[in-house]
């Protein structure tokens, strides 16, 4: 034991230094004494001098800069610098344009909780709250979705007028300009709001509040812009679309063909130097009713009239409707969902210089541009719209399968659909919590290039999942259009919030980590700026500075994760209650996995890792669980830490845990260095993998909670339309609720009664009568059963129609044509 203690004492005194994170110094400082210590005990002196030197070995050069840096450092940066992927112009613009908040300290190994905790509770100004009272409140209540999507096939005239005159289209637009003002959070509780009710009229108002002509001119607009077009967006005089995709290469606008050709032109009479534009763009929201079109095309000047450059690069525009060249007006059918939508095409349209977004000074930034209001946009109307319909469904779904009868038994009381609410509930949970997060990282003044993605893809998958778990509780009530339907519009539409701004599958497998790797990294960026110097000396000394902090970095994660892994993350510093603190740990436990794997992976694959999109897309899922599960336990505690909460909360947590598990498995199992994946393995499940998916008794918890009124389930309900109404029959269904749950004794009661005599009629009505004259029921208790069965009535019943109610009536025939049809 004496041969061994010496060396055993630097690697535990080793270990506690990098899972605390001390400098070299003190940490050799700290294993010096310690093997002082154990020749003091005792310690063989020849194994103690053999530790001592060993320690000296490495830890001299490595303390010396006088020898570090030209031994070691500058090797390496020669070797770095030849691997080190090369960086195009458009990823270095990605990379620059976003900034890094709370995605940062999760990808540090160790987060330092205090940050997340001092952020301010996300709460909405008076004038946003009048506004979602007021406003809000009435376009809801105004909205019939059915006659938008069934027999209008757009919005009726009365809400475009309602629309524009209470400046929902100017939400973001600066009081000074006319606009609202609004912030990011009160923009996603309106858009919230409306996708309760209706996801046509929450696209309609989100889109020219994303990303679009207000949010660019706002940025980058010049002064005389400013002036003429933020008051005309935000009355409505102006209606905006966005031209960015088109047929051949999508949303890359880095490949778009679309392009400019710099000339002169005639301009409201006056010869001026302009653009001469031919393009082709589809997807476009709006398009078919846009009075002004923002446009993203490639910008060329082969005569050199603006200097010596031909290729000018991307460059964003605005293009007035009328003008001539531009055919706009047919439109897309997306999934009978009826938004406007539609392609715009067109063939030397000539703008002058000015109608440049920003000016001739922005001609060629238009990729930073959309870059940088991208992360902004996409962190508001799609996760906005999500946690709408998803909070819709949760309430309205636990109603009905409590009112919703069979065998005599409420369908939520079934095992099988019980799963299936739990579910609805856990995510409806987790989304809403996800989107606020979004929503309050813009707000602070952040542009959240990385959790704008997360909050995209994840709020829109789990909304997915949401409307077809409630699709399958509803059955028959789902799956027939009318009236009274409110869910299978939401699932037709579900699939256009997968595509749009960014295909989900390319969002989860190049973005989210492919975006985060480098922006996060709190090392990586750091070396290959200093790489990439051109003061080499500078470069050098930046360069060992952050290199040997990555190595340090890189031990600790390693030892924190092993450690973590063999305790269960049972210990260690967390904040939160009694309740809460475990999940902290294993919160703490997976980032320092995920950096852990992060490094190998960027270490070993280098510049081929973008193109390893499945295990990029599993690093993602990891770093986008630790993001969402962080966002949920804030929620919860600025709330105040409601325990009529806690089964929600348990639900999407344990949710995220297994989801982060299944991912880091897959990727340890498929890891392309099959050696290392298995070396990982014993690092990061040094005792196998543990967290499983929500168990059967929260599962029961958390769909119970969704089938009885109580506070947790009304501050699920919080920011959507529940007001019963004529055109809302989610919000009567809900409404139900209570009275459906106080009559329940009484109608077992009665049913008792009834199988236990002899009835001399089958009428239902009848039979109540019977039952007070009989004394079974009281008439209080009559008026009660007879309420309860209008309010069933109304629930389960769907709707039908004649067959010429159904036929498209652009496509009906001519009375020539039926009798043709007939004589044939």
């Amino acid at each position: 034991m004496s041969l061994v203690a010496p060396f055993l004492a630097l690697l535990v005194i080793g270990a506690i230094a990098a899972y605390h994170r001390l400098r070299l110094a003190p940490a050799v400082a700290l294993m010096a004494s310690a093997l002082v210590a154990a020749w003091l005990l005792g310690a063989s002196p020849v194994a103690t001098i053999v530790a001592a030197v060993l320690l000296a070995l490495v830890a001299v050069p490595l303390l010396v800069p006088a020898v570090r840096i030209p031994l070691i450092t500058r090797p390496l940066l020669a070797v770095y610098t030849k691997i080190l992927p090369p960086l195009s112009e458009t990823e270095r613009v990605a990379l620059e344009a976003g900034t890094v908040g709370w995605e940062g300290q999760l990808f540090s190994g160790k987060p330092d909780w205090r940050v997340l905790m001092n952020q301010p509770k996300p709460t909405l100004r008076e004038d946003e709250q009048a506004f979602l009272d007021g406003p809000v409140e009435e376009l809801c209540r105004m909205t019939n979705d059915w006659e938008i999507t069934h027999t209008e096939a757009d919005l009726p005239p009365h809400l475009w007028e309602y629309i524009k005159k209470n400046k929902f289209f100017g939400m973001i637009v600066p009081k000074e300009y006319g606009g609202l003002g609004f912030t990011a959070l009160g923009n996603h509780k309106v858009i919230q709001k409306l996708a309760s009710v209706s996801s046509v009229v929450s696209s309609t108002v989100g889109v020219p509040n994303s990303l679009g002509p207000a949010e660019l001119l706002m940025h980058y607009g010049t002064q005389e812009q400013k002036d003429y077009y933020l008051p005309r967006l935000a009355d409505g005089r102006e209606v905006p679309c966005f031209g960015l995709t088109g047929p051949w290469a999508g949303s890359d606008a880095t490949s778009i063909p679309d392009f400019g050709i710099v000339t002169m032109g005639d301009w409201n009479g006056a010869r001026v130097v302009g653009v001469k534009l031919t393009f082709d763009k589809r997807y476009i929201t709006l398009a078919p009713v846009a009075t002004l079109i923002g446009l993203a095309f490639r910008m060329y000047d082969p005569e050199r009239l603006l200097g010596d450059k031909e290729d000018i690069g991307i460059t964003l525009g605005l293009v007035p409707r009328e003008t001539p060249g531009v055919d706009i007006g047919r439109r897309h059918f997306p999934l009978n969902s009826t938004f406007q939508n539609g392609p715009v095409i067109g063939r030397e349209v000539f703008i002058p210089l000015s109608q440049l977004i920003g000016g001739e000074a922005f001609a060629g930034k238009g990729w930073q541009m959309l870059v940088e209001c991208l992360s902004i946009g996409r962190s508001i109307t799609l996760p906005s719209t999500a946690s709408g319909g998803a909070k819709m469904g949760a309430i309205v779904t636990g109603a009905y399968a409590r009112i919703r009868k069979q065998f005599g038994l409420s369908i939520g009381r079934f095992e099988g659909v019980e799963e299936a609410l739990a579910r609805i509930a856990g995510n409806a949970y987790t989304i809403s919590a996800l989107a606020e997060a979004a929503a309050a990282a813009v707000a602070r003044g952040e542009l959240p290039a990385v959790p704008s993605t997360i909050a995209k893809y994840h709020c829109t998958e789990m909304g997915r999942e949401v409307i077809k778990d409630a699709m399958d509780v509803h059955g028959g009530k789902g799956i027939i259009l009318g009236p009274r339907n409110y869910l299978g519009r939401q699932w037709q539409a579900s699939p256009i919030s997968i595509t749009v701004e960014g295909a989900n599958i390319m969002t989860r497998t190049l973005m989210i980590f492919g975006q985060g790797a480098i922006l996060c990294h709190p090392w990586v960026l750091k070396e290959m700026k200093a790489a990439g110097n051109a003061d080499r000396e500078q470069g050098l000394r930046d360069f060992d500075a952050a290199l040997f902090g990555h190595i340090g970095f890189a031990i600790s994660n390693a030892v924190r994760s092993f450690w973590f892994g063999l305790t269960g993350a049972r210990f260690g510093a967390a904040p939160g209650d009694a309740y809460t603190r475990r999940f902290y740990r294993k919160l703490n436990r997976y980032s320092a996995v995920l950096a852990l794997m992060a490094d190998t992976s960027m270490l070993l694959l280098g510049g081929k890792l973008k193109f390893k999109e499945s295990l990029s897309g599993r690093l993602g899922d990891v770093l986008s669980q630790l993001y969402i599960a962080s966002a949920v336990l804030k929620r919860y505690d600025d709330e105040g830490r409601p325990q009529a909460d806690q089964p929600l909360l348990a639900w999407s947590f344990h949710d995220s845990m297994h989801k982060i598990e299944t991912a880091l498995s897959a990727a340890l199992r498929n890891f392309p260095v099959r050696p290392v994946g298995w070396l990982l393995w014993a690092l990061v499940f040094p005792l196998g993998r543990r967290a499983e998916a929500p168990g059967d008794r929260l599962s029961h918890r958390a769909a119970s909670l969704l089938m009885v009124p109580n506070e947790a389930r009304d501050r699920l309900a919080v920011g959507v339309f529940t007001t019963p109404g004529e055109f809302n029959p989610a919000g009567r269904i809900n409404s139900y609720l209570p009275k459906v749950v106080a009559a329940e004794p009484i109608e077992r009661k009665f049913l008792k009664a009834v199988k236990n005599s002899r009835l001399r009629t089958l009428d239902y009505a009848a039979q109540l009568e019977e039952g007070v004259r009989e004394g079974w029921i009281t008439a209080d208790e009559r008026r009660q059963l007879e309420e309860l069965r209008e309010m069933t009535i109304d629930t389960i019943s769907v709707d039908d129609f004649d067959a010429e109610q159904l036929r498209a009536t652009a496509y009906r025939p001519t009375p020539e044509q039926v009798a043709a049809r007939e004589a044939a």
